[in-house]
């Protein structure tokens, strides 16, 4: 029982530790996500049938080269993606395979917080231009909720339909 019980109160533990270090700071300056890649959107969570975090999947599947990025406590959100395209295979017409579509991407972050435990928070930026090779930067800020527990990002549409994402 005793084993029990300090497993228990260690699990407790750690989870206040991780919920204290993703919490927002005043003074800014830590790492709440540090990514080096993302996944595109494959199927099922394509469309509507099987949302993340609330989020809709781009109608067809899209896959990237490349990603990297970085959001901090105080909210600023730096990303890097390199050939975020339509897949290049089937269900993708054969003449959108490799292409980018889209001219603006935005950026999604969301966050488990205690008022949203289950779906989470999410907050959108403001559009940035995208190349029809993919490719796109994000240098914003967004503002984070006091406590962000289990921070996912994600590259949408315009829309907030969801290309790509990385999270913890």
């Amino acid at each position: 029982m005793r084993t029990a019980l300090a497993v228990l109160l260690g699990f407790v533990a750690i989870g206040a530790v991780v919920a204290q270090s993703t919490a927002a700071h005043p003074n800014g300056g830590n790492d709440v996500l540090r990514f080096r890649s993302m996944a595109g959107v494959v199927e099922p969570f394509t469309g509507d049938a099987h949302r993340v975090r609330g989020l809709a999947g781009g109608g067809l599947p899209w896959e990237l080269d490349r990603a990297r990025g970085r959001l901090r406590s105080d909210g600023r959100l730096d990303i890097k993606v390199d050939g975020l395209v339509l897949a290049r295979r089937a269900p993708v017409p054969e003449n959108l395979r490799g292409t980018n579509p889209i001219d603006h991407f935005r950026a999604a972050v969301s966050c488990l917080t205690p008022a949203a435990p289950d779906q989470g928070e999410t907050l959108l930026t403001d559009p940035v231009p995208a190349s029809p090779g993919g490719d796109a930067r994000f240098r914003t800020r967004v503002a984070l909720p006091a406590t962000c527990v289990a921070p996912v990002v994600f590259v949408t549409s315009p829309t907030g339909a969801w290309f790509a994402a990385t999270g913890r």
